[in-house]
This record gives structure tokens, C-alpha cells and sequence, in this order.
């Protein structure tokens, strides 16, 4: 693994219904090994998911000699315990207003960093 790594800030909605975010929060309290396993094999160093009220927001690590999202898209088709855990998952979540058709987790835009002040 290499030192540097490249962090991803990504947003994700949910259903509105409060018994599906807690089922949703409860999947997250210890996720399955086999999703584990995936996300470190394809170079995530570190993940972190933030709520509000339906709102997620991802703050993703990875290290950027192993980590390819293309790779990744395709690991997940080939991998059947990652396609269960997305097919769940998709149960609870919605697409932002802003997420293009057929896409889930989508890039935000940084616009301010105060390391660069």
C-alpha cells in the first residue's frame, strides 16, 4: 500500500421511512465479511458513511495504486455475496436529485479546503 491516498466525498439518499434507515443503520453497525473483504481488497483504506435526516455522505480512502472505481464496478457484478449486499442495500437507499440514471454513489464537488489557505 502506498502512503498517499486519494479521498472520494460522495452523496446517496434513502427512503423516507424511519423503520428502513434504522434497518439501513443497523446493516452498517457491522457489516458482512465478505463486504469487508471487498472494499480492502480494491484499495479502501478507509470508509465512512454520515446521515442527516435522509442524506448520506461518504468519506472514502483509497489507496491509489490498487483502487480503480471501473475495477471495482466490475469486482462487485462478479462477486455474488457484493451483488446480495447491493441488491439489500438498494432496498433502503434512493438517488439524490442530482444522480444520474443508473448510478448510485455520486462524486461531490469540493469547494473549500482550508489546508489551501
Amino acid at each position: 500500500m502506498s502512503t498517499l491516498v486519494t479521498r472520494y466525498a460522495l452523496a446517496l439518499d434513502l427512503v423516507d421511512d424511519a423503520q428502513r434507515i434504522a434497518d439501513y443503520e443497523k446493516a452498517h453497525a457491522v457489516i458482512w465479511p465478505e463486504v469487508r473483504e471487498h472494499l480492502r481488497g480494491q484499495g479502501v483504506v478507509q470508509m465512512e458513511i454520515y446521515r442527516l435526516g435522509t442524506r448520506l455522505f461518504m468519506v472514502m480512502e483509497v489507496d491509489p495504486v490498487v483502487y480503480s472505481a471501473e475495477r471495482m464496478a466490475q469486482a462487485s457484478l462478479d462477486n455474488p455475496a457484493i451483488v446480495r449486499w447491493e441488491t439489500l442495500m438498494w432496498t433502503y437507499q434512493a438517488p439524490t436529485p442530482w444522480t444520474p440514471v443508473g448510478e448510485k454513489w455520486v462524486p461531490m464537488a469540493k469547494i473549500f479546503d482550508l489546508a489551501a489557505q
